[in-house]
């Protein structure tokens, strides 16, 4: 795996981690916490600049894992931010966020492996 894509990979498990962060204060905390709320926009922000690093270098990601949602969703994040539906952003990084971390598993171990290889 080159270095420049292993090195993505493990930014996206590491912000993946974050959000799972964020879940674990429960939807109750996050609903009434602005801050809780503006780190679960960076961290989804972050995952779609990743995304679109990765579908440039035409990586193609693992079944159940799609780099135009992620795209797609740092723009509305980007450029709606006066619209964010706070019930969906919550769905995002509860659902959506926590089965990309099960389907990225053997990629972020792939992506260790080629660091410590070329080390």
């Amino acid at each position: 795996m080159d270095r420049r894509v292993a090195k993505e990979f493990l930014h996206i498990r590491d912000w993946l981690t974050r959000a799972g962060d964020i879940v674990d204060h429960g939807r109750g905390a996050y609903q009434d916490d602005p801050l809780l709320q503006e780190a679960g926009d960076s961290l989804m922000m972050k995952l779609g600049e990743a995304a679109g690093r990765l579908a440039r270098a035409n990586i193609e990601p693992p079944e159940g894992v799609l780099w135009t949602d992620a795209i797609a969703n740092r723009n509305w994040l980007i450029h709606q931010y006066d619209e964010i539906d706070r019930a969906l952003t919550w769905e995002t990084l509860a659902g959506d966020l926590a089965s990309w971390r099960a389907a990225l598993a053997g990629t972020f171990a792939d992506a260790e492996a080629s660091l410590e290889q070329g080390a």
